[in-house]
């Protein structure tokens, strides 16, 4: 264990985790957890996820869950999830239930297994017959799997609102923002992604990485370092008072000690200790801390394996193992703590008004504070400070106080109540339908009520002493408890009436106290009523309908949303997000068509808010949720149409149309004329997609990069020059192709994607050139080339357009200025189909490194900034930072046009994700001016992740090996471009570092690559 020394320093590293921090945390699990389920062969998820649960009834709510999730893109489909129940109801302890899983996973696992899969164990499991032959293999194939385990069954006493749901699956509306139009986030879904950063820590060895379902351990799993071959508990150290109210560690003195983490043997687990049993158990660190059990335990390797054994025959015990972490504990073990956890320190990250429809400001008195998620509100609705309303409706004088929790109630159109209802400051409300048709049941305690305390220990309900209650309700308790024996608690306490809305209504005031009963009536009513209590509320919950009222609810919530969202502008919603939350119910397909029949005609669109091409792609996502794929398919080729018009429009406008430059020249006489144009490719550090249209036409973009020459010379260029022996145009590349052009009237767009010259010829049609008189009496002789691998990612493409199109600019001795050049090939790429932004250009044309802003409008406005940079920075960057061909040949316009869709669509993942990196081109600006390189590192790796985040398939399982070979060396690296291949910058931490990688991979057998010398390519 640590030293008082190595305490000091743990207890510094242990300060409360900021809310950036947090996010920054959660973000990157996420990141994790959607690129797992989008490419599983790179980014390995789980195998299986496994809940368990208390009873047969629970274990089909979870199911339905994982269902959901799975539909989601938490996981993939190769992913396998159940959740077990406890045996015959029996409540057998989270070990016992550990065993049980896994032995269920076992037999689900084998009956969806081939028998190829499972064959191949079978000679290992000789001594055995029939199906304890095929089981004991079975039992050898699932300890190579990566299972996650989340221990969610049981009643939720402190938490009783949770217990129709499960509380894994709370709503936690953390980063909620992040992805306005998608379904409000649940506990188990960032319990999901911080587990799957978890998973790397298995390796190639088998293993079980166990959870509770009620704690969100807020760290960076991916720095996980398991054990081989052993079973451990994860946990962190705490101060003793929140140690006293959970389980701690004892852990042996001696062990290995890591700089974040340490590995001992545990010696003895206390639950719940007093302050004396920590003493006398040598629980309590030398800095005055215990040992938190977090409930996470790993099992790897032959530890999984004995596990297995031991679950398929009941015969071995295994070893345990301690290894301690750093991360913030958020425990969700009462209804305080998730109000606490919502307005706390981490409040920073709750999105507070998520999938709701409110009146105006001036119909209803929302507070600021409160959280409202999935939730219909109606005109004279009040909602307290820091209260959580989630999947319920309310109209007409409802009152929610302070800090309350009110989950699926449905307020929304009930009659017969005689005034307003009210729930007080701190109370919890919600509403559950009961088995047998035996209608629904409004419920309701106090905040801090806690239903296992009985009466005779100070137990509460509605935050009242229960002999207060009986006194002030006059009510005896044999009203409420039929056995003298049995505990007089709120557990069990038969409170609750089934009976109409409006009587449980004004009943439940009563109960809590915000209304009197001056006449007894709902006294009367309270005590003739069949009542439930909470327990055998638990047992009697109709979990099937209480799913399809949440799923219609949100629904009908969703496609109410799109409907106002098409009426009142259709800005800024994810319209087919919000199909998707719709596809939950049968009418899903009327209610697109409906939608769709809503759509303005493109006349009546105003162009300078909404744009044509995003219209388009409204109409193209309803067509397909309306099931109507070929009409979708016509209108998705008016997508790509509108954005190359809407590209050329705002590059044309405001100044001279290139096909109209010098019509006619100035003299009678043409003389021989030719342009000689060499340019550098561009490497870039951080901001691209900032520059690609449609995003760079309607918002600011920013991008960090650098123009560069290879192995000593400039790679891109272009001889262009009049010719007297023709008249046509003869165009030539570098791998001996021409092709020669009579008829000047055949180069015209749209160009064949095959068409080897279409670059070239695009060229010819934007500058004008076909059109100038040039053309009238001499031909023209184009030679291209690119010295650099095909699929390089170095921009070479949009370099190469440039070339072109300068030089013809200088033979037609028009404004042939790097600014109206990348314009122009703006328009090229578009043109071409290729789409693109202007940061290639802009890279290859400007020498240097240059921090490039760009501005929408009409025109759209370029400001390139060079960085003015010390000759000893500009050294050390060029000595640190390896320019490497990965060999990977990558196609930048696949890549484009799932990026361009998602965003037309609204995606706000991926707008956020764009605006983070023309926010972090602007950050390392700054470092690179300060001289900072070690900061420019760590901006490339975020930009790389964000890069991920937008397109899992710019990498690929290579480059990701690769890249983990060059970290130990690198602060920083990403493929450069779009991903998916080509070159990769990987910057060193060292003058040291840098050479003694460029050797490592120059002699790796693993990796083919080839480092290039290279230099910025400064003005000359």
């Amino acid at each position: 264990m640590e030293s008082s020394s190595s305490g000091e320093g743990r207890r510094r590293r242990r300060r409360a985790h900021t809310a950036e921090e947090a996010a920054a945390t959660l973000r990157k699990a996420w990141c994790r957890l959607r690129l797992s389920a989008r490419d599983p062969a790179r980014v390995p998820p789980w195998d299986a996820v496994v809940l368990t649960a208390a009873s047969p009834e629970q274990a089909a709510l979870y199911n339905r869950q994982l269902a959901r999730a799975r539909s989601l893109g938490r996981f993939p489909d190769s992913t396998a999830a159940i959740a077990v129940p406890d045996p015959d109801g029996a409540r057998i302890g989270s070990g016992a239930a550990t065993l049980h899983a896994v032995a269920s996973l076992i037999r689900h696992l084998a009956s969806q297994a081939s028998k190829e899969e499972i064959g191949e164990f079978v000679t290992e499991s000789n001594g055995c017959s029939g199906d304890e032959c095929s089981l004991a293999a079975a039992a050898s194939f699932i300890a190579k799997k990566h299972v996650l385990l989340l221990h969610a069954g049981g009643d939720s006493k402190r938490v009783p609102w949770a217990n129709p749901m499960g509380k894994a699956f709370l709503p936690l509306p953390y980063l909620a923002g992040d992805n306005p139009d998608g379904p409000v986030p649940l506990l188990f879904d960032h319990i999901l992604a911080i587990s799957s950063s978890a998973r790397q820590a298995f390796k190639n060895q088998g293993g079980l990485f166990i959870m509770t379902g009620d704690v969100l351990p807020c760290f960076d799993a991916s720095n996980l370092v398991l054990p081989d071959d052993a079973a451990c508990v994860v946990t962190v150290p705490t101060t003793l008072d929140v140690a006293a109210n959970h389980g701690v560690i004892v852990a042996a003195k001696d062990g290995t000690e890591q700089d974040n983490y340490s590995l001992c043997l545990v010696d003895n687990l206390l639950q719940k200790p007093t302050l004396s049993e920590l003493m006398e158990g040598q629980a309590i660190l030398d800095d005055g801390r215990a040992l938190l059990d977090t409930g996470i335990i790993a099992a790897r390797g032959k530890a999984w394996q004995d596990l297995v054994t031991l679950a398929h025959s009941s015969s071995q015990t295994m070893i345990k193992e301690l290894m301690t972490n750093d991360f913030s504990f958020l425990h969700f073990g009462t209804s305080a703590e998730v109000l606490d956890h919502l307005a706390g320190s981490y409040s920073g990250l709750v999105g507070r008004r998520h999938m709701c429809s409110l009146p105006e400001t001036t119909a209803c008195d929302i507070a600021a504070t409160a959280v409202i998620l999935s939730t219909r509100i109606s005109a004279g609705v009040s909602v307290g400070e820091d209260s959580l309303v989630y999947d319920s409706s309310f109209c007409g004088r409802v009152r929610i106080g302070s800090q309350c929790i009110v989950v699926g109630v449905n307020l929304h159109e009930f009659q017969g109540i005689s005034s307003s209802f009210t729930l007080p400051d701190r109370h919890c409300l919600w509403e559950v339908p009961l088995v047998n048709s035996m209608g629904r049941v409004l419920v309701y305690c106090g905040l801090h009520d806690n239903p296992k305390v009985p009466i005779e220990k100070d137990g509460t309900f509605c935050g009242k002493p229960w002999s207060n209650i009986l006194e002030d309700l006059r009510i005896q308790d044999t009203d409420l408890w039929n056995s003298v024996k049995q505990d007089k608690c709120l557990w069990n306490a038969r409170l609750f009436p089934v009976m109409s809305l409006p009587e449980m209504l004004n009943v439940g005031m009563w109960l809590m106290g915000s209304a009197c009963d001056p006449d007894g009536k709902a006294a009367s009513q309270w005590r003739k009523s069949q009542r439930v209590s909470l327990e055998e509320l638990h047992r009697a919950i109709d979990y099937n309908q209480l799913c399809m009222d949440a799923s219609k609810h949100q629904s009908n919530l969703a496609a109410d949303l799109a409907k106002a969202c098409i009426n009142y502008g259709l800005l800024g919603r994810n319209l087919f997000q919000l199909c998707e939350e719709m596809l939950q119910e049968d009418t899903c397909v009327e209610v697109c068509k409906e939608l769709f029949s809503l759509l303005p005609s493109q006349e009546d669109q105003f162009s300078g808010v909404f744009p044509q091409s995003r219209g388009y792609q409204v109409k193209m996502d309803l067509l397909k949720a309306s099931g109507d794929s070929s009409t979708a398919c016509l209108v998705e080729e008016k997508v790509w149409t509108s954005i190359a018009s809407e590209t050329a429009s705002a590059i044309k406008y405001g100044g001279k149309d290139p096909s109209s430059h010098s019509l006619s020249s100035n003299s009678d006489k043409l003389h021989p004329r030719k342009a000689f144009v060499e340019l550098p490719v561009r490497v870039d550090f951080v901001g691209g997609w900032s520059d690609t249209p449609p995003w760079s036409l309607e918002r600011p973009g920013c991008v960090l990069n650098m123009a560069i020459s290879l192995e000593g010379s400039l790679p891109v260029g272009a001889i262009i020059e009049t010719t007297d022996d023709h008249l046509g145009v003869l165009i030539e590349d570098d791998a001996g192709r021409n092709v020669y052009i009579d008829d000047l009237t055949s180069i015209c767009s749209p160009f064949k994607e095959n068409d080897p010259f279409r670059l070239v010829k695009s060229a010819l049609v934007v500058t004008g050139a076909l059109g100038h008189k040039i053309l009238s009496r001499s031909g023209l002789s184009i030679k291209t080339w690119a010295n650099v691998p095909r699929g390089s990612g170095l921009g070479t493409s949009s370099i190469l357009a440039a070339a072109v199109v300068k030089g013809l600019f200088q033979l037609m001795e028009v404004d042939g200025s790097d600014d109206n050049v990348a314009r122009a090939v703006l328009v090229v790429e578009q043109i071409m189909g290729t789409g693109g932004g202007w940061q290639d250009q802009i890279g290859g044309l400007y020498p240097g490194i240059k921090c490039t802003h760009s501005f929408p409008g009409q025109p759209l406005r370029l400001q390139v900034v060079p960085l003015l940079t010390s000759p000893q920075m500009v050294q050390e960057l060029e000595q640190r930072l390896l320019v490497v061909f990965t060999g990977q040949v990558r196609l930048a316009h696949h890549v484009l046009q799932k990026v361009v869709a998602r965003y037309l669509r609204r995606d706000n993942i991926l707008i956020s994700s764009i605006k983070r990196l023309a926010e972090l081109a602007k950050i390392g600006r700054e470092a690179l001016m300060n001289g900072e390189i070690d900061e420019l590192g760590g901006i490339m790796l975020e930009a790389w992740r964000l890069h991920q985040e937008l397109d899992p398939f710019c990498s690929n399982k290579f480059v990701d090996e690769l890249f983990a070979f060059a970290g130990p060396y690198c602060c920083g690296y990403k493929l450069v471009g779009a991903g998916g291949g080509g070159f990769a910058l990987m910057l060193a931490k060292n003058l040291s570092c840098a050479k003694e990688l460029r050797q490592a991979l120059e002699e790796s057998a693993t990796f083919d690559v080839k480092v290039y010398d290279w230099n910025i390519a400064m003005p000359r």
